[in-house]
């Protein structure tokens, strides 16, 4: 295998996303990834989850839940198999609508979602087989939000039983960001031709942003197994987690035009006196103890929920090479985590995709306050 670079510089000195938009004088849009939630300060002592906070139940019974987002003070989610948007009210959900043609098989059907405004974007695997994001308008208001007819954004994106990457989100760019899996073609993430095993960068109409590092290509960075969680940090700086597949899941500080090294290596490599064309995670765990998913950014903690390491794990975006686990194996196998527009994390279990053990009530919307020390 050949070498991946250290990452050489310190993460405030990374290449910043919100450097790199054309439209880098606009303000960040109000998404899922925002940095802070409403009604925290940057400058005050940043929220936390304390170890002595208990989660509770918001809602049950939901079916192999994949995504959470906001749209305005509503909470959206995605199931997996039924291809169901749902919407939040109170203590229960509602449908918001179906997405058509989604073709649910092993790790595809309905995944990730991201809100702009008044439009929803949606990641799904086609009955064509290939995954592909569209979008809809929200109609109607809070409590009868309905969807719009869909427009396509990019279809094409190959697909699989597994590695199908899913999460989408809106950096503070305004640009639409993609994780896309190798759909089990490993050589595909090293390939700048093909859109598998990569991070993605659009316009929100799906045209090619005139900065992207590779003229007139989607691909933002590359050399990825299967990237399932996307966070920004106050300063722009961009956060992935991503499966690895028997030796290490890795967090990734993502750079415009990087490599991540996949399928040559996984995790850090340690020797920076080779080639030096790979970029190192900045942190590495043992699949046992990851295998992590959606992620969110409050204040100054980076969130990740964590499928067969059952926790949710909490990272410093000042020392990323570092963390702290919460809840490891009380709530099974969680899929993605949100801040809430009144502050609260959010958290989505995912006992009922067919890997895990649910119990009575799953799958669950967990919700636990986020506090000042």
């Amino acid at each position: 295998m050949r070498n991946k670079t250290g990452l050489l510089m310190s993460i405030a000195g990374a290449t910043l996303i919100a450097g790199c938009g054309s439209d880098s004088g606009s303000s960040p849009v109000t998404t899922s990834g925002t940095p802070y939630p409403p009604g925290y300060s940057s400058s005050a002592a940043p929220p936390a989850v304390q170890r002595d906070a208990v989660p509770e139940d918001l809602v049950t019974g939901l079916d192999a839940p994949w995504s959470i987002v906001f749209a305005d003070d509503t909470a959206l989610i995605s199931e997996r198999d039924s291809g169901d948007i749902l919407e939040v009210t109170g203590n229960s959900t509602r449908v918001v609508g179906a997405v058509a043609d989604v073709a649910p098989a092993g790790e595809g059907g309905l995944l990730g979602l991201a809100v702009q405004g008044r439009e929803l974007y949606v990641y799904f695997t086609s009955a064509d087989g290939d995954n592909r994001v569209v979008r809809y308008v929200l109609t109607g208001s809070a409590g009868s939000l309905g969807l719009g007819a869909p427009k396509e954004v990019i279809a094409s994106i190959p697909g699989g039983r597994t590695h199908n990457g899913g999460r989408i989100a809106f950096g503070p760019d305004d640009k639409l960001y993609i994780t896309t899996g190798d759909a089990q073609d490993r050589p595909s993430a090293q390939n700048l031709n093909s859109l598998s095993g990569k991070i993605l960068r659009l316009n929100p109409d799906g045209s090619v942003p005139a900065d992207n590092p590779f003229t007139n290509n989607p691909v933002w960075s590359s050399g990825h197994r299967n990237v399932q969680g996307l966070a920004w940090a106050a300063d722009g700086t961009m956060f992935s987690s991503e499966y690895g597949q028997d030796t290490w899941d890795e967090l990734n500080v993502i750079t415009r035009g990087g490599n991540y090294g996949w399928p040559e290596v996984e995790g850090m490599n340690g020797d920076v006196s080779g080639d030096n064309i790979f970029i190192d995670p900045v942190q590495q765990w043992s699949p046992d103890d990851a295998s992590p998913s959606g992620m969110t950014i409050a204040g100054e903690t980076i969130y990740i929920a964590n499928l067969k390491g059952e926790r949710l794990r909490a990272v410093p975006v000042s020392d990323p090479a570092i963390g702290d686990d919460l809840y490891a194996g009380e709530f099974g196998r969680l899929r993605d985590v949100a801040v809430a527009p009144d502050g609260s994390l959010w958290f989505l279990t995912n006992n009922t995709d067919g890997r895990g053990d649910p119990t009575d009530g799953d799958d669950r919307i967990k919700r636990v306050e986020l506090t000042r020390p």
